[in-house]
């Protein structure tokens, strides 16, 4: 096994574990002794040693930094991804930020999706890094979402969520019918900061599709026939909460570009009338569908999928 080097005690409290795994000596050893104030670093410099390092551990790490160009291939992004989700497999629960010079959004997606907590574009701050380290041990843990289950898949899901969770952006939902997606939603609204707020659904499938304006952003009195006063919709009895729109896959492409307007400078208007008013809710969007197929089809906004995707979450 690779020598490890382990930062110089300096804090007489206990401190939280790192890993630390970047094949350059010299950021290896300035990150090490920059955050080994705050941490107890444990440092290597290929996937296997990473490996052979945790399971050597008493416990694993609740917190990981990865360079993703890792030796054999440190050109090129496979080393370090597949290390993400070997770390995974064997720790759940650990916070994996990824330490890359290679800054492409491919990657960051990417990683991501194979449970990454964060993408930090190197040169990095090591203050900063210290300050996400910090926000990422305090947030939620995945053992606080109430989904059942141990596998995998759903201990990645359950971690998303608590990384998802207190952010203000839309988050994309996908999964089968029945698989949980709604309760994904709702553990994500509950370990949010909105948490107290409102809490709305609105199926998109379950209303006409003349209905989904009116009932997504609300009607004045005289706006058509049958409009006897002035009624409210989703976005504004949501407030400062949260707003679910299931099955986001059936909304007509007509309403597809208002809801774009409304996620890119929360803008809308109530139907029949000029005054603009402001959403502040935070939206998530669930689908059966395959979006990217449908984007590809026509079906689906390629701004409005990549507006929404800004997090996705996969229900096994």
């Amino acid at each position: 096994m690779a020598s490890v080097r382990s930062a110089p005690e300096r804090l007489a409290q206990p401190r939280a574990a790192l890993l630390l795994v970047d094949d350059d000596p010299l950021i290896a050893e300035a990150l090490s002794f920059a955050l080994g104030v705050h941490y107890a670093v444990h440092s290597c410099a290929s996937r296997a040693a990473a490996i052979d390092l945790v399971r050597s551990l008493e416990a694993p790490p609740p917190l990981a930094l990865v360079d993703l160009g890792l030796p054999p291939t440190p050109h090129a992004p496979d080393e370090g991804f597949q290390l993400i989700a070997d770390l995974l497999a064997h720790a759940p629960q650990m916070k994996i930020f990824v330490l890359s010079g290679q800054n492409d959004a491919a990657n960051a997606r990417h990683a991501r999706a194979l449970g990454a907590w964060e993408f930090v574009a190197k040169p990095s701050d090591p203050a900063q890094l210290e300050r996400m380290l910090a926000r990422a041990l305090a947030a939620p843990a995945g053992s606080d979402v109430a989904l059942v289950g141990e596998s995998p898949a759903l201990a990645k899901l359950k971690n998303q969520i608590a990384q998802f969770a207190p952010a203000p952006y839309p988050v994309l939902i996908e999964g089968e019918s029945g698989s949980g997606k709604e309760m994904a939603a709702r553990s994500l609204h509950r370990l949010s900061p909105r948490a107290q707020r409102p809490y709305l659904t609105l199926n998109c499938a379950a209303i006409a599709p003349t209905l989904v304006e009116a009932t997504l952003f609300g009607y004045v009195k005289g706006a058509f026939t049958g409009a006897a006063g002035n009624k409210s919709g989703y976005f504004e009895d949501a407030a400062d909460g949260t707003l679910l729109l299931d099955e986001i896959g059936e909304l007509p492409l007509d309403l597809q570009a208002k809801l774009l307007r409304v996620l890119e400078n929360g803008e809308y208007q109530r139907v029949g009338e000029t005054q603009r008013r402001t959403a502040r809710c935070r939206v998530i969007a669930a689908t059966n569908r395959d979006l990217r197929r449908e984007v590809k089809k026509g079906g689906f906004r390629t701004d409005l999928y990549h507006r929404l995707s800004v997090f996705t979450l996969v229900v096994p």
